[in-house]
C-alpha cells in the first residue's frame, strides 16, 4: 500500500506529458513566384465534376506531385467545380491541370511543358476551358472554347474570392478589372490565384 501511495505522489510531482504536436497547418509561404507550400493537400485525380490534365505529358490524369495546394485552394476549387457541374449537368467535366509541387518551390520548364513562373506556394490552379466539342482535354485554339461555359467558370471563381483569374488574350472573357487579367499563353486555360 505504501508503494502505491509513493508512486501516486511521485506521478503527481512530475510535469504533465507534452501534448502531441498538431498536424502541420496548410499554408502558402512567400509569393506565388518565389515561395513554398507547408502542409500541402493533394487535389484528387478525378471526380464527377472534373478530370486532371498533365501539361508535361499532354494526357490525363495529371501526376499527383503536380497537384498540391493549400487546403483552402483545394476545397474552394472543388466547391466551384461541383457548383458548376450542378448548374451545367450537360457540360463536359472540367479539366484541372497544375497547382503546385508537394512542398511548393520552383515549377519551371524542367518539370515539363512550358513550366510556370508562379505556382510555387499552393495558391495557383490551372483550369482548362470547356470545349465546344465536349472533349475532355484542353482546347488547342480559341475557337474550340465554349465561351458561355468558360465565362461562367470565370464568374464563379471571382465570386469564390479569387485574387486573380488570368485568361487568354483571344478568348474574349471578362470580369472585374484587376481581378480578371488577360495574359499571353492562356488561350487554353484560365489560371486562378487565390488569396493566402
Amino acid at each position: 500500500m505504501h508503494l502505491i501511495a509513493a508512486a501516486v505522489t511521485t506521478l503527481a510531482l512530475l510535469p504533465p506529458a507534452p501534448l502531441p504536436a498538431p498536424p502541420e497547418v496548410s499554408r502558402a509561404l512567400g509569393k506565388p513566384h518565389d515561395g513554398r507550400l507547408a502542409g500541402g493537400v493533394p487535389f484528387p485525380e478525378q471526380g464527377p465534376a472534373f478530370y486532371t490534365w498533365d501539361w508535361g505529358l499532354k494526357r490525363s490524369p495529371n501526376r499527383v506531385w503536380r497537384r498540391y495546394g493549400t487546403a483552402k485552394t483545394v476545397a474552394t476549387t472543388l466547391t466551384v467545380l461541383e457548383e458548376f457541374r450542378a448548374a451545367h449537368p450537360e457540360a463536359p467535366r472540367v479539366g484541372v491541370a497544375d497547382l503546385s509541387r508537394p512542398h511548393g518551390g520552383p515549377f519551371g520548364r524542367r518539370f515539363g511543358g512550358l513550366g510556370h513562373a508562379s505556382h510555387q506556394n499552393g495558391l495557383d490552379v490551372d483550369i482548362a476551358y470547356p470545349r465546344r466539342d465536349r472533349r475532355e482535354k484542353p482546347p488547342i485554339r480559341p475557337d474550340q472554347v465554349d465561351r458561355r461555359l468558360a465565362q461562367d467558370l470565370v464568374d464563379r471563381f471571382v465570386r469564390a474570392g479569387a485574387r486573380h483569374v488570368f485568361v487568354g488574350l483571344n478568348v474574349r472573357l471578362k470580369g472585374p478589372r484587376k481581378v480578371v487579367v488577360r495574359l499571353p499563353n492562356h488561350d487554353d486555360h484560365l489560371h486562378v490565384r487565390f488569396r493566402p
